[in-house]
């Protein structure tokens, strides 16, 4: 080995910088984003709802059937209890438990469509009492304010039955289910809205 090439200088190597994971996913960003979009959206109609409820001299009319206490508190057990199977499922997803993971989701989606089917059903007897969409503010508020949660779980409930399917065919693992997760925070929130509107529209 000759003088030059002992006075050429080392090259040192640089290893790649590992890649830093975001603090938040892009899933759970864009599903932050939605419930924030939607969160606002009820806002507005609670809003709605307040503004008729405080300005009227009586609240519900007295020409008007009262709403079936009884019935939608029990249906609110339905709806609260939907949560129980979806986390068990979320817990089974983490252990690669695929029949327990389907038999979770498809449980909070029967719940969910018997709470949209008891709901159905008070508001066919309701209807037939004379509460109307446009035969009062009374009424055009609560199927408004109502309607739209209800429309929110039907959402879910079809995001549950296709999240079944997909559960069914092994799409979901531990280190793979970002679509199971975001299904059930979208389910939770419907959920909470809930807890919100019930002694609202119900109780107050």
């Amino acid at each position: 080995m000759d003088a030059a090439t002992l006075a050429m200088p080392r090259r040192t190597v640089r290893s790649a910088a590992p890649e830093v994971a975001p603090p938040i996913s892009n899933t759970r960003l864009a599903m932050l984003v939605l419930i924030a979009g939607e969160a606002m959206l009820f806002a507005g109609l609670i809003g709605m709802y307040l503004v008729f409820r405080l300005s009227a001299r009586e609240w519900p009319p007295a020409n008007l059937p009262r709403l079936p206490l009884a019935m939608t508190a029990a249906n609110t057990l339905v709806l609260f209890a939907s949560v129980l199977p979806l986390r068990r499922a979320l817990r089974a997803v983490g252990r690669d438990d695929r029949p327990r993971l389907v038999r979770g989701v498809q449980q909070t989606a029967l719940l969910g469509v018997l709470f949209l089917a008891v709901q159905g059903i008070e508001w066919t007897r309701l209807v037939r009492h004379g509460l109307t969409l446009g035969g009062s503010m009374y009424g055009a508020t609560f199927y408004t304010l109502i309607g739209c949660h209800g429309a929110h779980v039907l959402a879910a409930v079809t995001w549950l039955v296709v999240v079944a399917l997909l559960a069914r065919r092994g799409a979901f693992q531990a280190r793979r289910h970002a679509g199971l997760e975001m299904c059930a925070i979208y389910w939770y929130f419907v959920c909470a809205l809930w807890v919100v509107l019930f002694p609202l529209v119900y109780l107050y």
